[in-house]
C-alpha cells in the first residue's frame, strides 16, 4: 500500500486556523494530526486544542485517492462523523461541524485513506439523540450487511431504538450498485424503509443527506447490492 499526505483544516473558536497534514498508509484508518508546517511537532487534535471547540471544517480530510470515512475519535468511541473530500472539490467553504463539543486531551481524528483500486463502502450517520456511527463493507457482485467499524455489529443492533436525522455514504462503485446507488435500509422483513445515495470521494465532496432517514428496530441491517 501507498503512503499518502492526507490533510485538513478547521477554524476553532478561539479565531485560529488548525492545519493538519500526516503521511498515512492508503487502506489503513490512521491518525491525523496537525501539520509541522506552522508547529514544531506534529500532534493529536484534543492536545493542540484542548479545551477548545472546532466551530466549523475549513477543509475537510483529502487525500490522493479519496478518503474512504473519517471521525473524531474519544477514547476509542466514535465522537463526531466527519465529511471527506478531494481537494478542491468543496462546494460550501467553511462547513459547519456536525457537533457542537469541547475538544479534550487524548482527542484524535482517525481518516481512512483509499487506494486507487478499493471497494469499500462507508456509510456515516447521525441520530436524533446524537449518536455517530460508521458501518463498512467491501462488495464484490453481491449483498453485503455493512458493520459498524468498531464494534463490527450491524445497523440493528448498534442503533436499535434510534432514528436516523442525517447521514453520507461512499463508494467508487458507481453504476455497480444496484441498491437505489447507495445503501438501502432493509427493516425484520428485508424490505426497504431507508436508504442514501453514494458519493465517489475520489471525485467529489460527500454531503449529508436529510433523506431516506428511518427509525432502526432490531434486525434491521445496512445493505449495499452490486452488479459486480
Amino acid at each position: 500500500m501507498a503512503a499518502v499526505a492526507v490533510q485538513a483544516s478547521f477554524m476553532l473558536n478561539t479565531g485560529e486556523i488548525v492545519d493538519m497534514k500526516t503521511t498515512l498508509t492508503e487502506g489503513a484508518e490512521g491518525e491525523l494530526k496537525t501539520s509541522t508546517d506552522y508547529a514544531v511537532a506534529a500532534t493529536s487534535i484534543g492536545t493542540f486544542a484542548n479545551g477548545k471547540t472546532i466551530t466549523s471544517i475549513i477543509q475537510a480530510p483529502t487525500c490522493l485517492n479519496g478518503a474512504s470515512y473519517a471521525y473524531v475519535d474519544r477514547r476509542g468511541e466514535i465522537l463526531c462523523v466527519l465529511p471527506v473530500q478531494v481537494a478542491a472539490t468543496s462546494q460550501n467553504h467553511p462547513m459547519p461541524m456536525p457537533r457542537n463539543f469541547q475538544m479534550q486531551a487524548g482527542d484524535t481524528i482517525r481518516v481512512m485513506a483509499s487506494t486507487a483500486a478499493s471497494r469499500l463502502f462507508s456509510y456515516s450517520c447521525i441520530t436524533g439523540t446524537g449518536v455517530h456511527a460508521i458501518f463498512t463493507g467491501t462488495p464484490a457482485g453481491d449483498s453485503i450487511a455493512l458493520t459498524h467499524i468498531k464494534s463490527g455489529q450491524g445497523l440493528g443492533e448498534s442503533l436499535t431504538g434510534q432514528t436516523l436525522a442525517c447521514h453520507m455514504a461512499t463508494s467508487v462503485d458507481g453504476s455497480k450498485i444496484d441498491s437505489g446507488g447507495g445503501m438501502y435500509v432493509l427493516n425484520d422483513r428485508g424490505l426497504p424503509v431507508g436508504g442514501v445515495a453514494a458519493t465517489n470521494p475520489i471525485k467529489l465532496q460527500i454531503a449529508k443527506s436529510y433523506t431516506g432517514l428511518c427509525q432502526i428496530n432490531l434486525n434491521f441491517v445496512a445493505r449495499v447490492t452490486t452488479s459486480a
